[in-house]
């Protein structure tokens, strides 16, 4: 879709408030060009000395009218357009959040933060003004130099008219050139933008690992030489913009050159009257703007062209996962991974190979193995991140598919061994699938989580700010708060993804064991644990070991460490590393 697609499409769902408009525009047009004749015959009147006195005054009186109305129509269609085209830009940031909420992984790897965001302001910006602002200028511009142009030929000489237009011809090729120098200007400004914006973003995020590796003064001088770049774009953009006033100027000076000449001859051959040749050149005048909006028009529309095809792509992308599944969960959560394969894409190697797994209602699965083989995809799989090319999913008996993504995602809380805290209090960090939570409920799962105490030494306890990405908290810290979070979420599946790497073996323990303490409470509630830490899944009904993508162990604990193999050698010597850490 174009950009006139678009625009055509929402003046057709906004047709109201644009008629409104350019109903407004159409008597400001029609005011405009009366006003200049009615001074041309007051002038004349008072060359001939028939005015005087209240007729004047009347006369003078309907031009104060006519310039008061001309004043408050044009407020008037303002507020009627700028209000239809600011609902452009919400529709527009309201399907690219849709679409951004419908993508998986996989198309956030091909994306940066930066311009996503630039797309959400500064795009949608362009486009916003391209339809509204810029449609309406060109409909006014267009209405007024019709009407001034036909006023001047047909009103007052048609010679003196086409005079005065013989330098047009060379203002619209000027127009034309510049304008496609602006559209590639404004969008190399838009690119630059969201260098700029990315850049700013990723040294807000890593603000800790810029000062730990000491890379302040670099940072500060990538941004120094993006912002440099950026200013220079958007001034080179303004610099073309600033071109179409030059060529309005020259044009409109020569053809009052021009009109001025041609008009003295008429006048002195009595063609017309110093009345009219006043009028005339203050329709010469009024063509100011009809010149000025074409410019104004036109540096818009490219703009807003720029931007269209920026926003346009990312509007446009499949979704990395389609929501086609219209089943509820059934009240028993048993999970089967079948016969699953999977391979990333992009990537040879498969990620995973003839999976074969179940977990029944109440029941712990343990998954361990070395980095890369394969663990957490097993769990994006059943969070329906990425669809295995083979096998299948199935919850509570039902294909993954088949679920409401909503109920699959709402049945499973999900902690990643770098969960995301948003800039808010702990409490509404924990609170967050459960906003209408008591402080009470808050306060038992953070004890479950084995975060109550920290929490209760921070400066204003649970109405703590932990800051952008939960900075003021330490890596152990964040992932118990997500742990609450998930337990706070009563879902029946709780999926651990290497959640307690960050806490000390002591917290691990107490962790688990309320979990334990939960688990006799809710006997129905599941847990898988992703873990590279094997204390962490010793006591699962179930542990299996991933290596390159296939399970090549699995039984409990104690089966493991009988059988000798890569489980019972990692558990040895996780066992003499800790007691080493103990002497």
């Amino acid at each position: 879709m174009s950009l006139t697609r678009l625009v055509a499409a929402h003046i057709r769902g906004h047709w109201r408030p644009y008629a409104a408009s350019a109903l407004m525009l159409g008597t400001i047009a029609l005011l405009t060009v009366w006003i200049p004749r009615q001074v041309g015959h007051v002038v004349d009147a008072l060359v001939a000395h028939r005015i005087a006195g209240w007729p004047l005054l009347k006369e003078l009186g309907l031009l104060v009218l006519a310039g008061l109305a001309i004043y408050l129509l044009r407020v008037g269609w303002r507020l009627a357009l700028y209000r239809t085209a600011y609902e452009l830009g919400r529709q527009l940031r309201a399907r690219l959040y849709a679409q951004l909420t419908r993508q998986g992984p996989a198309f956030f790897h091909s994306q940066r933060t930066g311009d996503l965001m630039a797309l959400a302001t500064n795009d949608v910006d362009a486009i916003e003004m391209a339809a509204g602002e810029a449609l309406l200028a060109a409909f006014d511009g267009s209405l007024t130099l019709l009407l001034v142009l036909a006023m001047m030929m047909i009103g007052i000489d048609w010679r003196l008219g086409l005079a005065a237009l013989v330098p047009f011809p060379f203002m619209a090729y000027a127009f034309w050139r510049i304008s496609n120098q602006v559209h590639v200007a404004s969008a190399d400004s838009l690119k630059r933008f969201s260098a700029l914006n990315q850049q700013v973003q990723d040294s807000l995020a890593g603000v800790r690992t810029v000062r730990a590796l000491g890379l302040v003064r670099r940072s500060r001088e990538q941004f120094i030489t993006l912002a440099e770049d950026a200013g220079t774009a958007t001034f080179q953009a303004q610099r073309w913009e600033a071109m179409f006033e030059p060529a309005v100027g020259l044009s409109l000076t020569a053809a009052t050159v021009i009109a001025l000449g041609v008009g003295a001859w008429l006048v002195g051959t009595n063609a017309i009257s110093i009345g009219q040749l006043t009028a005339f050149t203050m329709y010469l005048g009024q063509l100011i703007w009809p010149m000025f909006a074409a410019g104004w028009v036109l540096s818009l529309l490219e703009r807003g062209r720029a931007a269209w095809s920026r926003l346009q792509p990312v509007l446009d992308a499949p979704p990395g996962l389609v929501d086609t599944g219209d089943l509820a969960l059934p009240a028993q959560v048993d999970i089967a991974w079948s016969g699953i394969d999977f391979r990333y894409p992009g990537m040879n190697e498969p990620a995973l190979q003839g999976i074969d797994l179940t977990l029944a209602p109440g029941r712990t699965l343990g998954i361990v193995g070395a980095t890369g083989s394969g663990k957490s995809t097993l769990l994006r799989l059943l969070l329906r991140q990425y669809e295995p090319q083979a096998g299948s999913v199935r919850v509570g008996g039902i294909a993954a598919p088949a679920l409401r993504l909503d109920a699959l995602r709402q049945a499973l809380a999900w902690v990643p061994q770098e969960p995301f805290l948003f800039s808010a209090s702990v409490a509404e960090n924990i609170a967050l699938a459960r906003p209408d939570a008591t402080r009470e409920q808050i306060t038992e799962v953070a004890e479950l989580a084995a975060v109550h105490d920290d929490i209760q030494q921070l400066p204003q306890g649970y109405d703590t700010l932990v800051g952008e990405r939960g900075v003021t908290l330490s890596g152990g810290q964040r992932q118990r708060v997500a742990i609450a979070r998930a337990l706070l979420a009563d879902a029946p599946v709780l999926l651990l993804d290497d959640a307690l790497s960050a806490v000390d073996s002591g917290t691990e323990t107490q962790i688990l064991d309320h979990w334990r303490e939960l688990r006799q409470r809710h006997p129905e509630r599941s847990l898988v644990v992703v873990s590279h830490r094997l204390s962490a899944v010793m006591e699962a009904d179930e542990i299996v070991v991933l290596r390159e993508g296939r399970i090549v162990e699995r039984g409990r604990h104690d089966a493991l460490i009988a059988r000798g193999g890569w489980y019972a050698s990692q558990w040895r010597y996780q066992q003499l590393e800790a007691s080493l850490d103990a002497a």
